[in-house]
């Protein structure tokens, strides 16, 4: 789940779907909400959005990165967890493969502890959803 630094989670997927539509999977707000969470997100560097996270409240967010079908970056949780989530795109064969960094987790903190213990086993299985949300949206 962690790469070489150990305050972040790191998880890939095969997605059977090409750049461009697994692009739109996360910076399309209706299909975003299928897949992971509602809210108002948008590749516009500047962006700030809120993330429905469900039991874990409301979660501001605001676009740092956008490199269109490659690259989106995003801080997460501001002001509580204060850390950074990453994906990168990559095409492999017919699809894609989605990389995830969600970093700055303060291990100090319990809260931080405690999110980067159930986020990491919870990431693998949001990536899974993606390719089954596109599926159904085509």
């Amino acid at each position: 789940m962690t790469g070489t630094d150990p305050t972040a989670i790191h998880c890939d997927q095969y997605i059977a779907h090409p750049p461009a539509a697994v692009w739109r999977a996360l910076t399309d707000p209706g299909l975003h909400a299928r897949w992971w969470a509602a809210g108002d997100v948008r590749p516009v560097v500047g962006h700030r959005f809120t993330l429905d996270m469900g039991p874990w409240g409301q979660q501001e967010c605001e676009v740092l990165t956008v490199e269109p079908e490659r690259l989106l970056r995003y801080s997460f949780a501001p002001g509580s967890l204060d850390t950074t989530i990453t994906w990168r795109l990559s095409p492999e064969g017919s699809g894609s493969r989605l990389f995830l960094e969600h970093a700055g987790f303060d291990l100090e903190s319990p809260l931080g502890k405690a999110a980067f213990g159930g986020m990491g086993h919870g990431w693998p299985d949001v990536l899974a959803r993606i390719e089954p949300a596109l599926t159904a949206a085509s």
